[in-house]
Protein backbone atom coordinates (compact mmCIF):
# COMPACT_ATOMS: atom_id res chain seq x y z
CA UNK A 1 0.00 0.00 0.00
CA UNK A 2 2.85 2.46 1.09
CA UNK A 3 4.43 1.90 -2.63
CA UNK A 4 0.94 2.01 -4.24
CA UNK A 5 0.74 5.74 -2.74
CA UNK A 6 4.40 6.74 -3.30
CA UNK A 7 3.78 5.36 -6.93
CA UNK A 8 0.61 7.85 -7.19
CA UNK A 9 2.39 10.59 -5.13
CA UNK A 10 5.16 10.96 -7.95
CA UNK A 11 2.59 10.23 -10.95
CA UNK A 12 1.23 13.52 -9.68
CA UNK A 13 4.32 15.22 -9.36
CA UNK A 14 5.34 14.45 -13.04
CA UNK A 15 2.21 14.93 -14.44
CA UNK A 16 2.41 18.84 -12.36
CA UNK A 17 5.49 19.32 -13.86
CA UNK A 18 4.30 18.88 -17.85
CA UNK A 19 0.98 21.01 -17.01
CA UNK A 20 1.18 23.89 -19.34
CA UNK A 21 0.81 27.20 -18.13
CA UNK A 22 -1.13 30.07 -20.08
CA UNK A 23 0.51 32.78 -21.79
CA UNK A 24 -2.87 34.72 -21.91
CA UNK A 25 -5.73 34.55 -19.48
CA UNK A 26 -8.40 36.80 -19.42
CA UNK A 27 -11.37 36.86 -17.17
CA UNK A 28 -14.78 38.58 -17.43
CA UNK A 29 -13.53 41.60 -18.93
CA UNK A 30 -14.46 44.65 -20.14
CA UNK A 31 -13.66 47.75 -22.01
CA UNK A 32 -15.36 50.89 -23.07
CA UNK A 33 -13.77 54.28 -23.89
CA UNK A 34 -14.48 56.63 -21.20
CA UNK A 35 -16.68 59.09 -23.63
CA UNK A 36 -18.98 55.98 -24.11
CA UNK A 37 -18.42 54.26 -20.81
CA UNK A 38 -22.30 52.61 -21.14
CA UNK A 39 -21.02 50.97 -24.54
CA UNK A 40 -18.77 48.58 -24.49
CA UNK A 41 -16.24 47.83 -27.09
CA UNK A 42 -15.03 44.20 -25.64
CA UNK A 43 -16.61 42.15 -23.63
CA UNK A 44 -14.99 38.93 -23.06
CA UNK A 45 -15.43 36.64 -20.39
CA UNK A 46 -13.01 34.07 -20.45
CA UNK A 47 -10.57 33.23 -22.93
CA UNK A 48 -6.99 31.77 -22.57
CA UNK A 49 -3.56 30.80 -24.83
CA UNK A 50 -1.44 28.51 -23.98
CA UNK A 51 2.40 28.62 -23.47
CA UNK A 52 4.07 27.87 -26.86
CA UNK A 53 0.56 27.75 -28.81
CA UNK A 54 0.83 29.48 -31.95
CA UNK A 55 -2.79 31.50 -32.75
CA UNK A 56 -3.89 33.13 -35.53
CA UNK A 57 -6.45 35.45 -34.46
CA UNK A 58 -9.17 37.16 -37.24
CA UNK A 59 -11.87 39.64 -37.46
CA UNK A 60 -12.61 42.50 -39.90
CA UNK A 61 -11.52 46.62 -39.29
CA UNK A 62 -13.62 48.01 -36.56
CA UNK A 63 -14.01 44.66 -34.33
CA UNK A 64 -11.74 45.37 -31.68
CA UNK A 65 -8.37 43.72 -32.50
CA UNK A 66 -6.14 46.97 -31.73
CA UNK A 67 -7.79 47.74 -28.41
CA UNK A 68 -7.78 43.96 -27.40
CA UNK A 69 -3.95 43.58 -27.83
CA UNK A 70 -3.35 47.42 -25.98
CA UNK A 71 -5.22 45.50 -23.44
CA UNK A 72 -3.23 42.48 -23.65
CA UNK A 73 -0.09 44.50 -24.02
CA UNK A 74 -0.79 46.74 -20.87
CA UNK A 75 -0.90 49.93 -22.93
CA UNK A 76 -5.00 49.98 -21.65
CA UNK A 77 -6.66 48.62 -18.78
CA UNK A 78 -9.98 46.90 -18.54
CA UNK A 79 -13.07 48.51 -16.91
CA UNK A 80 -13.74 45.24 -15.48
CA UNK A 81 -12.24 42.22 -15.15
CA UNK A 82 -8.40 40.53 -14.65
CA UNK A 83 -5.72 39.91 -17.40
CA UNK A 84 -2.72 37.58 -16.61
CA UNK A 85 0.22 37.17 -18.79
CA UNK A 86 2.35 34.66 -17.74
CA UNK A 87 0.48 34.18 -13.70
CA UNK A 88 1.11 37.23 -13.05
CA UNK A 89 -1.75 40.23 -13.29
CA UNK A 90 -1.47 43.40 -15.11
CA UNK A 91 -3.89 45.00 -13.08
CA UNK A 92 -1.91 44.74 -9.76
CA UNK A 93 0.93 46.49 -11.39
CA UNK A 94 1.89 49.95 -11.83
CA UNK A 95 2.37 51.84 -15.18
CA UNK A 96 5.80 51.60 -14.78
CA UNK A 97 6.03 47.82 -14.01
CA UNK A 98 3.51 47.03 -16.92
CA UNK A 99 5.91 49.03 -19.01
CA UNK A 100 8.96 47.13 -17.54
CA UNK A 101 6.86 43.43 -17.78
CA UNK A 102 5.77 44.58 -21.26
CA UNK A 103 10.07 45.21 -22.71
CA UNK A 104 10.79 41.94 -20.73
CA UNK A 105 8.02 39.55 -21.50
CA UNK A 106 6.84 40.64 -25.36
CA UNK A 107 7.98 41.52 -28.35
CA UNK A 108 5.70 43.14 -30.98
CA UNK A 109 5.43 43.05 -34.93
CA UNK A 110 4.25 45.97 -36.01
CA UNK A 111 1.87 45.98 -39.67
CA UNK A 112 4.48 49.08 -40.69
CA UNK A 113 7.55 47.11 -38.65
CA UNK A 114 7.92 50.67 -37.19
CA UNK A 115 11.39 51.11 -37.83
CA UNK A 116 13.61 54.21 -37.57
CA UNK A 117 14.58 54.72 -41.42
CA UNK A 118 17.78 56.26 -41.07
CA UNK A 119 19.08 53.64 -38.00
CA UNK A 120 20.70 50.51 -39.37
CA UNK A 121 19.37 47.19 -38.76
CA UNK A 122 21.88 46.67 -36.10
CA UNK A 123 21.16 49.62 -34.36
CA UNK A 124 17.05 49.35 -34.63
CA UNK A 125 17.63 45.50 -32.81
CA UNK A 126 19.89 47.39 -30.46
CA UNK A 127 16.46 49.67 -29.45
CA UNK A 128 14.71 46.88 -28.01
CA UNK A 129 17.70 46.17 -25.28
CA UNK A 130 17.98 50.02 -24.57
CA UNK A 131 14.38 50.04 -23.68
CA UNK A 132 13.93 46.84 -22.19
CA UNK A 133 15.33 46.58 -17.83
CA UNK A 134 16.85 43.62 -18.19
CA UNK A 135 21.00 44.20 -18.31
CA UNK A 136 22.53 43.77 -21.48
CA UNK A 137 24.30 41.34 -22.28
CA UNK A 138 28.26 40.66 -22.77
CA UNK A 139 28.14 38.87 -26.33
CA UNK A 140 24.83 40.98 -27.35
CA UNK A 141 26.61 41.80 -30.59
CA UNK A 142 27.13 38.56 -31.28
CA UNK A 143 23.45 37.44 -30.86
CA UNK A 144 22.11 40.01 -32.70
CA UNK A 145 24.75 39.12 -35.56
CA UNK A 146 23.22 35.53 -35.02
CA UNK A 147 19.58 35.91 -35.40
CA UNK A 148 20.18 38.02 -38.30
CA UNK A 149 22.07 35.40 -39.72
CA UNK A 150 19.80 33.00 -38.86
CA UNK A 151 16.97 35.12 -40.64
CA UNK A 152 19.12 35.22 -43.88
CA UNK A 153 20.23 38.79 -43.54
CA UNK A 154 23.11 39.32 -45.53
CA UNK A 155 26.05 40.39 -43.80
CA UNK A 156 26.14 43.52 -46.16
CA UNK A 157 23.40 44.87 -45.22
CA UNK A 158 23.60 44.82 -41.73
CA UNK A 159 24.99 48.24 -41.33
CA UNK A 160 22.85 49.97 -43.69
CA UNK A 161 20.30 52.29 -43.29
CA UNK A 162 16.83 50.41 -43.04
CA UNK A 163 15.27 52.61 -45.88
CA UNK A 164 17.72 51.39 -48.28
CA UNK A 165 16.59 47.40 -48.00
CA UNK A 166 13.95 45.91 -49.14
CA UNK A 167 10.11 44.97 -47.43
CA UNK A 168 11.29 41.73 -47.02
CA UNK A 169 14.72 43.00 -45.85
CA UNK A 170 13.18 44.97 -43.08
CA UNK A 171 10.57 42.71 -41.99
CA UNK A 172 13.39 40.15 -40.86
CA UNK A 173 15.04 43.30 -38.71
CA UNK A 174 11.44 43.63 -37.74
CA UNK A 175 11.09 39.76 -36.14
CA UNK A 176 15.20 40.24 -35.11
CA UNK A 177 13.76 43.65 -33.03
CA UNK A 178 11.14 41.37 -31.56
CA UNK A 179 12.96 38.47 -30.71
CA UNK A 180 16.89 39.66 -29.30
CA UNK A 181 15.44 39.88 -26.21
CA UNK A 182 13.79 36.57 -25.65
CA UNK A 183 10.44 37.47 -25.08
CA UNK A 184 8.08 35.01 -24.08
CA UNK A 185 5.15 36.21 -26.20
CA UNK A 186 5.22 37.20 -29.72
CA UNK A 187 2.37 40.12 -30.89
CA UNK A 188 2.23 40.27 -34.61
CA UNK A 189 -0.53 42.63 -35.64
CA UNK A 190 -1.46 42.67 -39.74
CA UNK A 191 2.50 42.66 -40.44
CA UNK A 192 1.71 40.81 -44.10
CA UNK A 193 -0.95 43.59 -45.17
CA UNK A 194 1.16 45.66 -47.55
CA UNK A 195 3.18 42.22 -49.29
CA UNK A 196 2.41 39.80 -52.00
CA UNK A 197 1.19 36.45 -51.44
CA UNK A 198 4.69 34.62 -52.19
CA UNK A 199 6.39 37.04 -49.21
CA UNK A 200 3.70 36.50 -47.16
CA UNK A 201 4.14 32.85 -47.16
CA UNK A 202 7.43 33.37 -46.54
CA UNK A 203 7.34 35.88 -44.01
CA UNK A 204 4.75 33.38 -41.98
CA UNK A 205 6.94 30.28 -42.02
CA UNK A 206 10.15 32.19 -40.81
CA UNK A 207 8.43 33.77 -38.00
CA UNK A 208 6.96 30.27 -37.12
CA UNK A 209 9.78 29.02 -36.94
CA UNK A 210 11.77 31.67 -35.09
CA UNK A 211 9.29 31.52 -32.23
CA UNK A 212 9.62 27.31 -31.92
CA UNK A 213 13.06 27.83 -32.06
CA UNK A 214 12.70 30.34 -29.03
CA UNK A 215 10.17 29.11 -27.39
CA UNK A 216 7.94 32.02 -27.83
CA UNK A 217 3.98 32.00 -27.51
CA UNK A 218 2.87 34.05 -31.15
CA UNK A 219 -0.75 35.73 -31.29
CA UNK A 220 -0.78 36.44 -34.79
CA UNK A 221 -3.54 39.41 -36.07
CA UNK A 222 -5.43 39.75 -39.43
CA UNK A 223 -8.33 40.24 -40.89
CA UNK A 224 -7.13 38.22 -43.97
CA UNK A 225 -8.68 34.83 -43.66
CA UNK A 226 -6.26 33.21 -46.01
CA UNK A 227 -3.63 33.52 -43.57
CA UNK A 228 -5.25 30.43 -41.59
CA UNK A 229 -3.71 27.91 -43.39
CA UNK A 230 -0.50 28.61 -41.52
CA UNK A 231 -1.53 28.01 -38.33
CA UNK A 232 -2.71 25.20 -36.34
CA UNK A 233 -5.42 27.14 -34.21
CA UNK A 234 -7.38 30.13 -35.26
CA UNK A 235 -10.13 31.85 -33.16
CA UNK A 236 -12.59 34.93 -34.58
CA UNK A 237 -12.63 37.45 -32.07
CA UNK A 238 -16.50 37.27 -32.70
CA UNK A 239 -16.06 33.48 -30.79
CA UNK A 240 -14.65 35.67 -27.39
CA UNK A 241 -16.15 39.06 -27.80
CA UNK A 242 -19.97 39.32 -26.93
CA UNK A 243 -20.45 42.71 -27.81
CA UNK A 244 -23.03 43.03 -30.74
CA UNK A 245 -23.15 45.37 -33.70
CA UNK A 246 -20.04 46.68 -32.84
CA UNK A 247 -18.99 47.95 -36.98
Amino acid sequence: MICYNITIYFYTLILSTLTILNAIDLNNVEFSYSENADKNILKIKSWQVKQGQQLFMHGPSGSGKSTLLNLICGLTLPNKGDIHLFEQSLNNMSNRQRDKFRASHIGYIFQKFNLIDYLSAVENIKLADYLSPKSTPENFLVQIHKILTSLNLSIKDWNRPVNQLSVGQQQRVGIARALINKPKLIIADEPTSSIDQASRDSFISLLSSMCQQHNSTLLFVSHDMNLRKHFDSSIALTDINTVENLI
